[in-house]
C-alpha cells in the first residue's frame, strides 16, 4: 500500500548537498521546506533551485514550501556550539547587544520592555527553554528559568501573541513572497497568523495561478478565528512550538485534534509540525514517545507531518525521513477509514463560509468515496484543474487509492501535501470525454492499474464548470 500521510522535510545545512537530497527523496520526502528566518534571500533562492534541479533530474514530483519568518522576535547569536541555560537560574533579556550569553540574552525587538509584564511566560526556540518574567525595568527583563536546556544559533523568543504589536505578514515577508512567486514556488507558509485578514494581506493570486498559502496556527488569536483563517487559506500547519506558549501544554493534544478536524471538514490539507522526532537531531533512533506522537498524529487525520531540525541540522537527515516513513506506514495500516468518514459527514461548520460550488463538490465527493468502497473500486480518479476536487475527496480519508490528474504542473505539485494522493500531469483536452480517456490511459500506463479494473471517476462535466458534478464508474481500457 502506498504511504498515505505525506512527509515535509526541512532542508538546511545538513541536507543541501544534492546526494543527500536524492537520498531524502528516495526515503520518502514529499515536500521540501525552506525556512526563511535564517540566511539571505540569495541563499534561499540557491536552495530552491538546487531542490528543483535535483528532483527534476530524478524525475520525482517534489513540492517546495517556503516558510516566512513572520513577526518573530529573535535572539542575537549564541556562541558557536551553544550555551547551557540552567534550571532555576536568573538572567536578563534585553535589546541592543551584539551577542547572547547564558547570563544576558539580546533580542531584536525594540519594544520589548514596553510590551512585557512581570508574570508573563516566555520561551526560546520551540519551547524547550521556558522562563517567567520576575521584573521589568529600563535595562531589560529579569527572568527565572523554569526549564533549562541548550540554546544555540539565533532562536526565536516566544512571547504571548496578544503582546506582540507587529503586523502579519511583515514588510520583509512580502519582499520574500514577491521573490518566490516570481520563481513559481508551490507553497508559502505564513507565520503568526491571527485572522483571515492576515492571509488576505499576502496578496497573491489563488492557487494554482499563485502559491498554495499555508496558515500557521500558533497563536490564541488564530485558534479563536480558526474557521475564517481556514477558509482564507489553501492549507494549515499546526505549529505546536509557539502554540505551546499561548496555551498550557496539557491543551496542545486537544488543540491539535480540533484544528485538524476543522481543516479537513472544510477541505483543507493540514500539516502537523514541531518536535516530531526531535531526538534524531543527535540520535540514530527516536524515543518511544516520539514514535507514538507520529503515529497518533496520523490517527488524528494529519495530511502531512513535518521534520524540522531533524533534517535541517541533524546528524542523519536521510535516516530521519526513512524512520518517519516507517512509522507512518505502520500507522496508515491501522487508520480507521470508516470512522473518519462518518466524523467528517457529521461535522458542522458555518454555512456562510461555503459557496454553492463547494457545497455541490462536497456532496459529490462524499458519494464518490462511498461508491468506491461499496463496489471495491481499484481507485478514485479525480480530474481537477486546480486540485479543489482532490482536496475535497481526501478529507474523507477513503481506503480506496486516490489518483489525481491536472493539466497544470503547479496544481500537481501543490497536491504533494494532500493525504493519500498520487498526482500526474495530464494533457490539455477540449472535451470532458477526452479528459477522462486521457486519465484512464495514464492510470494504466504510468500508475500501475490494469486493464479491466473498475475505477470511480469524478470530474466537472465541462472544462469551465466551477463545481465537481459528475461521477462515473468506468473500467481501465
Amino acid at each position: 500500500m502506498m504511504r498515505r500521510t505525506k512527509i515535509v522535510a526541512t532542508v538546511g545545512p545538513a541536507s543541501l548537498d544534492p546526494p543527500i537530497l536524492r537520498q531524502m527523496i528516495d526515503a520518502g520526502m514529499n515536500v521540501a521546506r525552506i525556512g526563511l528566518a535564517h540566511g539571505t534571500l540569495e541563499d534561499h533562492l540557491a536552495s530552491y533551485h538546487s531542490i528543483r534541479h535535483t528532483a527534476d533530474e530524478m524525475g520525482a514530483e517534489v513540492s517546495i514550501l517556503v516558510d516566512l519568518p513572520g513577526p518573530k522576535v529573535r535572539c542575537a547569536s549564541f556562541a558557536e556550539g551553544g550555551v547551557d541555560i540552567v534550571d532555576g537560574a536568573n538572567l536578563i533579556i534585553t535589546t541592543g547587544r551584539d551577542a547572547s550569553t547564558a547570563a544576558v540574552i539580546s533580542v531584536d525587538y525594540d519594544g520589548l520592555m514596553q510590551t512585557m509584564q512581570a508574570g508573563d511566560r516566555v520561551a526560546l526556540g520551540d519551547g524547550n527553554i521556558a522562563m517567567i518574567i520576575e521584573s521589568v525595568d529600563a535595562e531589560g527583563l529579569t527572568v527565572k528559568v523554569l526549564r533549562g536546556g541548550r540554546a544555540q544559533g539565533r532562536p526565536g523568543l516566544q512571547i504571548p501573541s496578544d503582546r506582540l504589536g507587529l503586523p502579519t505578514p511583515t514588510p520583509e515577508d512580502l519582499r520574500l513572497v514577491d521573490a518566490f512567486v516570481d520563481e513559481g514556488v508551490d507553497m508559502i507558509a505564513v507565520s503568526f497568523v491571527r485572522s483571515a485578514h492576515d492571509m488576505r494581506r499576502v496578496g497573491v493570486e489563488p492557487a494554482p495561478r499563485g502559491p498554495l498559502l499555508i496558515a500557521k496556527v500558533e497563536t490564541s488569536a488564530a485558534v479563536t478565528n480558526l474557521d475564517g483563517i481556514i477558509e482564507a487559506s489553501g492549507g494549515v500547519m499546526v505549529a505546536r512550538g509557539d502554540l505551546g506558549t499561548d496555551f498550557a501544554l496539557s491543551e496542545l493534544p486537544h488543540l491539535q485534534k480540533h484544528i485538524i478536524r476543522r481543516c479537513l471538514a472544510m477541505g483543507r490539507p493540514v500539516i502537523t509540525a514541531t518536535q516530531m522526532l526531535e531526538s534524531m537531531v543527535y540520535a540514530p533512533t527516536p524515543t518511544r514517545a516520539e514514535a507514538s506522537d507520529v503515529a497518533n498524529a496520523v490517527f488524528d487525520g494529519s495530511s502531512a507531518l513535518m521534520l524540522s531540525g531533524e533534517t535541517a541540522i541533524g546528524v542523519d537527515p536521510v535516516n530521519s525521513v526513512a524512520t518517519m516513513a516507517e512509522i507512518i506506514n505502520r500507522a496508515d495500516e491501522e487508520f480507521d477509514h470508516k470512522a473518519w468518514a462518518r466524523m467528517i459527514d457529521e461535522t458542522e461548520y458555518d454555512d456562510g463560509l461555503v459557496d454553492p460550488a463547494r457545497a455541490i463538490t462536497d456532496a459529490l465527493t462524499s458519494a464518490a468515496c462511498r461508491i468506491a468502497e461499496e463496489i471495491d473500486a481499484r481507485a478514485i480518479l479525480c480530474l481537477s484543474r486546480t486540485g479543489f476536487t482532490v482536496r475535497s475527496v481526501t478529507r474523507f480519508r477513503p481506503r480506496t487509492s486516490i489518483l489525481a490528474f491536472s493539466p497544470d504542473a503547479t496544481a500537481v505539485r501543490q497536491l504533494g501535501v494532500s493525504w493519500g494522493t498520487r498526482a500526474a500531469l495530464s494533457a490539455e483536452r477540449s472535451s470532458a470525454s477526452d479528459i477522462r480517456d486521457d486519465a484512464l490511459r495514464i492510470a494504466r500506463d504510468q500508475m500501475g492499474l490494469e486493464s479491466g479494473e473498475r475505477v470511480v471517476v469524478i470530474s466537472g462535466q465541462s472544462t469551465k464548470t466551477l463545481a465537481t458534478d459528475t461521477i462515473r464508474v468506468m473500467s481501465i481500457p
